[in-house]
């Protein structure tokens, strides 16, 4: 092979080599510009995620601070001291202002006690108890399975419970009991039950139906879309059932709580 064929094979081979490190480097530039795209879609959802559960927990938070609860509150507190019942007035009063302080404080949290949402409950019932007076009974049971410190989403309940007051026992004639039950199950969770034997669903609706109102309420949407966020974080798994009862006439709603984190290991 002459000389002259040896360096045009040379500068052959140097000529290729240099193609394929263009080829490399602008292969990894597609890959980085690539990965780092991922990256920022991911990051953008995550941050939109992040801002929509954040969202989600403000509108919860208005939602059970509900004007006409609010209202009611008051006027009740006015009532017992224009009736000059001024011990009545002050254990209203006292208990309103515990309850307010308690939604502002828990709702900064994502999550809470097993035993911060039973006082939580227990202070919000007593409440409407003083204004229902021998109208609404109420009990709330802990199963002692459950550990006082377990985890619960904050800030979710208190409307279902609400709910069960305005929709169930308000339109009955007669007393009505609110019955709440925190129970163990089978593997690791634990099942809520909020349960009314006030007009039912059926009756609820057809009552609804009248008015401009619907059954399908603002705080029942929060509780949707907040279960549904909390499922999508990886967090909780969250069954949700509503169950008509028959014999008492009344409404059960059952949430189930299983953690999704525990289940990874």
């Amino acid at each position: 092979m002459s000389k002259g064929n040896l360096d045009t094979n040379v500068l052959a081979l140097v000529f290729i080599a240099i193609l394929v490190m263009i080829s490399l480097v602008l292969i990894f530039g597609v890959f980085l510009s690539k990965k780092n795209k991922l990256i920022q879609e991911k990051y953008q959802a995550q941050l939109a995620n992040q801002q929509q559960m954040h969202a989600i927990e403000l509108q919860a938070l208005r939602s059970q601070m509900n004007p006409h609860f609010v209202h009611n509150s008051l006027n009740a507190i006015q009532y017992y001291i224009q009736r000059n019942e001024v011990e009545q007035s002050e254990e209203y009063l006292s208990k309103f202002s515990k309850l307010i302080r308690a939604f502002f404080e828990l709702s900064r949290k994502q999550t809470i006690t097993l035993d911060e949402e039973v006082h939580l409950l227990d202070n919000y019932l007593s409440i409407e108890k003083l204004r229902f007076e021998d109208k609404l009974h109420y009990e709330i049971t802990v199963d002692d399975a459950l550990e006082e410190d377990t985890e619960i989403p904050s800030m979710l309940l208190q409307p279902l419970v609400e709910n069960a007051v305005n929709h169930g026992i308000f339109h009955k004639k007669g007393s009505g009991t609110i019955q709440v039950h925190f129970r163990a199950i089978e593997g690791d969770g634990f099942q809520v039950s909020v349960i009314d034997d006030g007009i039912g669903l059926a009756a609820a609706k057809e009552l609804f139906k009248k008015t401009t109102k619907t059954i399908e309420n603002r705080s029942s949407t929060v509780l949707k879309d907040r279960l549904k966020l909390l499922e999508y974080n990886g967090k909780w798994k969250i069954e949700h059932r509503v169950e008509e009862l028959e014999n008492p006439i009344g409404t059960a709603v059952h949430l189930t709580f299983k953690s999704m984190i525990d289940h990874e290991d």
